[in-house]
């Protein structure tokens, strides 16, 4: 039975430590390398016009399906919380104001990075185990420029298009709840919404949001892929922690704007 070892412990922290530290170097070199290819990878706007197709087809059925259940619940709840103030006539506004500012870029990017997420780091972290991205460098074709950086301004440009529609449909459930099945006055319902939310404070910082999580889902998505063990394991280990830290990055991103936005 080993001792303990002081010696040893701080050691083993201090191995840990320098891992995560050159991680994030080689996550911020990747980063540079990815912002410095946006030009070139704009221009050839075909191959980023596909990826918004494949990573929007991947997430479009679940963000719609889920859009509309949120506004369900919403409707049901918010329904209930306001009518005990006598301010029933106010769900309108409250459902858009929770899905624009919140619940639509928040909720769309969890499952964006469960879904779409994962999808690009398990296709670049098999394309590493085969051996497809050696192969390219041998033929003098740089991987990162042709097909991390399309697949990353796919993911920018899809995820507002993703939560603009997550919005749309949870506001749409929340009248089917609100209007059609208890009865609250529709005109109520559009108008309260319409003087209530503001363009540029209320959707503005929604669009703002969604623009920051597809960043960051979308390049851990890649990270972890690019940097993934070539084998079956660590394949599997990087999608499984693509989601993970794609979805803390999300939340703690979250928190930060809002006291930022809210502060303005």
């Amino acid at each position: 039975m080993s001792r303990f070892s002081p010696v040893r412990l701080l050691s083993s922290l201090g191995f840990g430590l320098r891992c995560q530290l050159a991680d994030l170097g080689y996550a911020a070199l990747l980063m540079r390398r990815l912002l410095a290819l946006s030009g070139p990878a704009l221009k050839r706007f075909g191959l980023v016009r596909d990826q918004i197709f494949f990573l929007g087809n991947y997430s479009l059925a679940i963000i719609t399906v889920s859009g509309l259940f949120v506004g369900f619940v919403l409707g049901l709840q918010g329904y209930y919380t306001l009518q005990r103030y006598g301010s029933s006539e106010a769900l309108g506004l409250l459902v858009a104001l929770s899905l624009v500012r919140e619940l639509g870029p928040v909720v769309t990017a969890l499952l964006f990075a469960g879904r779409a997420g994962t999808a690009l780091t398990a296709e670049i972290g098999l394309m590493k185990a085969g051996e497809q991205l050696s192969a390219m460098e041998m033929m003098a074709v740089d991987p990162v420029r042709r097909i991390l950086a399309p697949r990353f301004w796919g993911g920018i440009i899809a995820m507002p298009l993703l939560a603009a529609v997550f919005s749309a449909v949870g506001i749409i459930g929340g009248w089917v709840v609100g209007v059609v099945m208890i009865g609250v006055d529709a005109g109520s319902f559009w108008s309260q919404m319409q003087s209530g939310v503001d363009v540029w404070r209320d959707v503005g910082n929604g669009i703002v949001k969604s623009f920051v999580f597809g960043v960051t889902v979308t390049f851990v998505a890649l990270h972890q892929g690019f940097e993934a063990q070539p084998t079956p394991e660590g394949v599997s280990r990087a999608t499984t922690r693509s989601v993970v830290v794609a979805s803390l990055a999300v939340l703690g991103l979250d928190f930060l704007m809002t006291a930022w936005m809210f502060s303005l």
